[in-house]
């Protein structure tokens, strides 16, 4: 192994990962109070929601688990903000 490795992390340098996964997430949940999308839906996020916090996992965490589901549900909603945050965050975060 060589001693010239670079931290992975050094590409998350000014990048707002945290906050933008913060802003996703309240987008979330001000559309999940809304109950936009469906039963199905606010189910599935209410119960992973709070495995989220059983398991004391942060928003970014979740973000990477649910990114799939998060844009199946954004489009449900037509939230092309939360559509273009999300991508956003996965190409710079995850």
């Amino acid at each position: 192994m060589s001693s010239n490795i670079t931290d992975r992390y050094i590409s998350f340098c000014n990048i707002n990962c945290d906050e933008n996964a913060d802003r996703l997430i309240s987008m979330l949940e001000q559309h999940l109070n809304a109950k936009r999308g469906g039963e199905l839906w606010l189910t599935y996020f209410h119960d992973k929601r709070a495995e989220q916090a059983k398991m004391q996992r942060d928003n970014l965490n979740f973000i990477g688990n649910q990114t799939n589901p998060l844009y199946e549900y954004f489009e449900v909603c037509e939230d092309t903000q939360a559509l273009e945050l999300l991508y956003k965050i996965e190409q710079e975060c995850c």
